[in-house]
């Protein structure tokens, strides 16, 4: 694990149940940063790699168990890059479950904001955090955003996705990534407007930037 002194850059972790909203809050928080240069990496692109895995077996693979993530490689590559060091972060399919190379290129950040499911679950990114950010949203509203996402950008059908739900989602949610709320600097409520949040934490994460300079 590195040290405090050799980070080159802040890292920020939003955690929260499926489809809090940690995606629009990290977004947001990077485009209040725009004098930054700001990252942001899900944890989603870290899955293990089950291509070759028959299909029959997949289906019966907990994603929403901490496990599920090659957390060795996602280390790694987050300790690289707060110390200033290129990465390529990889590509994750969740059709065919398959983990590529990627496109996108990561250096000499001031700032990475990684957002996941379980991003205030792991100790070792937990040791690494500057700011940790849980993103409290109602379950019902949760479960609306999910069927939405995963017919209409995963192409499942929605049986299915009721049926994980409430086979593993939920099950999962309220073993793994509820009690990480403890472990958060700040509880922000998903389903309302978060501009004032916004609004703190900009000035903060300035001020702690410019006076670490």
């Amino acid at each position: 694990m590195i040290e405090a002194k050799d980070k080159e850059a802040r890292l920020i972790l939003i955690g929260g149940g499926t489809c809090s909203g940690k995606t629009t809050m990290a977004k947001a928080i990077g485009k209040r940063l725009s004098s930054l240069k700001t990252v942001i990496v899900s944890h989603d692109n870290y899955y293990s790699d089950l291509s070759h895995v028959p299909l029959d077996e997949v289906v019966r693979v907990n994603f929403d168990h901490p496990k599920a993530i090659d957390l060795e490689y996602l280390i790694a590559d987050v300790i690289q890059m707060l110390t200033g060091t290129a990465v390529t972060i990889p590509d994750y399919d969740f059709v065919t479950h398959k983990r590529m190379e990627g496109n996108t290129c990561i250096a000499e950040a001031e700032v990475v904001i990684l957002e996941g499911i379980f991003a205030l679950y792991y100790e070792e990114l937990l040791a690494l955090a500057d700011l940790k950010i849980f993103v409290d949203t109602d379950a019902d509203l949760r479960l609306v955003r999910r069927v939405y996402r995963d017919i209409s950008e995963r192409g499942f059908v929605l049986e299915r996705v009721l049926d994980q739900y409430l086979d593993t989602v939920k099950p999962s949610h309220d073993a793994f990534i509820e009690p990480t709320k403890k472990n958060a600097d700040i509880i922000i409520p998903g389903e309302k407007d978060f501009e004032n949040v916004l609004y703190m934490l900009n000035g903060y994460l300035l001020y702690d930037l410019i006076r670490r300079k």
